[in-house]
Parts: C-alpha cells; sequence; structure tokens
C-alpha cells in the first residue's frame, strides 16, 4: 500500500506511474483499492474530485482529452464514485452514458468466419468498435452496483458474455472461432467474464471455465493475469487455498521486474482484499494486512 500511497499526485489523483501525469484509468483503479483498504483514506475524497476533471458532457470519463473516444474508463469511474454523496452527480452522468452507448455491432452472416454473434450489444474499448469483454464485464458490474443490474442493457451484455464464451471453457478479447478453429482462452479475460457473470448465471453454464481458470492459477506470474483470476474466482467463492502465497509471490517479482503500474498494482491489491474478506482461510488475513500494507519492491 506505501508504493501506492507513494504515487498520489499533489492536487490529487493518481498517474501510471511515478512521476508521471494523471491518469484516469490508473486513479479509478486507485479509489477502487485504497476504499477497500482503508474507507477513511484521507487521500479519497481528492482522488474522486479529480477523476470528475475528466468526465465531459456527456458523462463519459475517457483515458485523455487527446483521446476522447478511449471512453472505457467510464465503468471504473461510476465504480470509484459510487457510494459517496459529493460525487453523486457525476456517478449518475457516467451511468447514463453506458446506458446509452453501445459497441458497434451487426446481424450475424451464415458465411460469418467469425463464430461469436456480432449482433449482441455489449461496450468496447473505444468509440465506434466492436465490443469486447473486458469492457463489457467493467460495464456490467458498475451497472450492477449502480442499481441497474434489471436493465436491457445488463441483461444484452450479460447475454454477450455468454455468447462469447469458448466451447471448451474460458475467454479471450472477445472471439470464440475463426475459420473454424477454437482460439485460445486468457487467464484476465476469463477473470473479469466470471467476475461480471457473478450472480447473474448458473454455475453449470460456466463450469468449464471455471475449470479452465483453477487450472491456470498455479502458473499466473503477472498481476493483471493473476489479479483478474483470483477476481473471478473469488466472485464464485472458489478463492483459491494458495491464493495468499500466489499475491505474495507477485508482489515480490517486483524486485525482479520493476514495480507494476498503479492499475495493475490495484487490480492485485483488490484481488487480495476480496479473497481476505470472502474466504476461511486464515492466510488471507495476513496478506491483506502485513504484505499489503508494505507493498513494495524488496
Amino acid at each position: 500500500m506505501r508504493l501506492l500511497e507513494s504515487r498520489a499526485l499533489p492536487e490529487g489523483g493518481f498517474p501510471a506511474r511515478g512521476g508521471e501525469p494523471f491518469r484516469s484509468d490508473a486513479t479509478a483503479w486507485a479509489i477502487l483499492a485504497l476504499s477497500r483498504l482503508d474507507p477513511a483514506y484521507s487521500s479519497l475524497g481528492s482522488a474522486r474530485d479529480r477523476l470528475t476533471t475528466a468526465q465531459d458532457p456527456d458523462g463519459r470519463v475517457s483515458m485523455s482529452r487527446e483521446h476522447e473516444e478511449a471512453f472505457w474508463p467510464t465503468a471504473l469511474s461510476v465504480l470509484a464514485w459510487h457510494g459517496s454523496q459529493p460525487h453523486e452527480l457525476h456517478c449518475s452522468r457516467g451511468v447514463q452514458f453506458l446506458l446509452n452507448t453501445t459497441g458497434q455491432h451487426r446481424s450475424k452472416n451464415p458465411d460469418d468466419q467469425v463464430g461469436h454473434d456480432p449482433s449482441i450489444p455489449g461496450w468496447p474499448w473505444i468509440d465506434r468498435t466492436h465490443s469486447w469483454i473486458e469492457p463489457t464485464a467493467l460495464s456490467v458490474l458498475a451497472l450492477r452496483v449502480a442499481g441497474h443490474g434489471q436493465h436491457d442493457r445488463v441483461s444484452e451484455g450479460i447475454r454477450m458474455m455468454l455468447d462469447r464464451q469458448l466451447p471448451h471453457g474460458g475467454w479471450n478479447y472477445g472471439n470464440t472461432t475463426v475459420y473454424g478453429r477454437e482460439l485460445h482462452p486468457m487467464p484476465e479475460s476469463t477473470g473479469a467474464a466470471l467476475t461480471g457473470l457473478a450472480g447473474q448465471a448458473e454455475q453449470g453454464t460456466v463450469a468449464r471455465s471455471i475449470d479452465y481458470l483453477q487450472g491456470e492459477v498455479d502458473r499466473l506470474r503477472t498481476p493483471i493475469s493473476l489479479g483478474w483470476g483470483l477476481l473471478g474466482l473469488a466472485a464464485w467463492d472458489l478463492w483459491p487455498s494458495n491464493g495468499a502465497a500466489l499475491v505474495e509471490r507477485c508482489v515480490v517479482n517486483q524486485a525482479r521486474y520493476g514495480e507494476y503500474d498503479t492499475s495493475a498494482l490495484c487490480l492485485l491489491l483488490l484481488a487480495a482484499v476480496e479473497g481476505a474478506g470472502g474466504a476461511k482461510n486464515t492466510l488471507f488475513p495476513r496478506v491483506t494486512h502485513q504484505h499489503l500494507s508494505a507493498i513494495h519492491p524488496r
């Protein structure tokens, strides 16, 4: 946590890495992680305030003013503002943007060489592009948290994610087969989809994907793959018995590879907190309060 705190900008918000300028996605992830670790953390208000400066009048939160078409941080921002009374208006604007926005879609053609149904609306990373798994999972999560879980857009997002599930389990960025060949799953996409679908789909419909992720999690070394993988399993109350050790191993790897960027670091923190809160194993509280309080390369 000290590494994350050290990156807080004097004017509020967080950069991708120390010494860099404000980033909306990094700030939203930092708010989510810090609010779970310490709801009374002193910089949460200023970080949420700074995040409002990245919001356009139509409700979107983009990566930067120079790239307003890259509006995928909107869902993260809704999650970051949710529950904060001074930021209710900004949260509501973000929700309306998500409800009114979709990727580009078309009817399924029998001659298509891709296996998924391109007509089912989800959410894109970037304006005027197709919908993909991770931004759709984040948008479904944000709308559900904001009280719109029964909205048609959420139902469509859930249907879209289920349609993109690979026949043998798991998800990738959002395709299933190309020219009749099944593509490979990715742990980060699978974890994101399972997180978004928890409580919204029968476990039997995603059983193969859970099996895939459980088989992969021990081999994951990077914070994004491990973070989303653990979050996906925790969402189905399947936090692995060695989850704390996996997080600690990933933390220690910073000594070899360098400090993780803010978004990846926060995703790993959130995964550890979810494990500490949902699992019965006594190792998890030690991860949250001992290892993560000093998360820094050794």
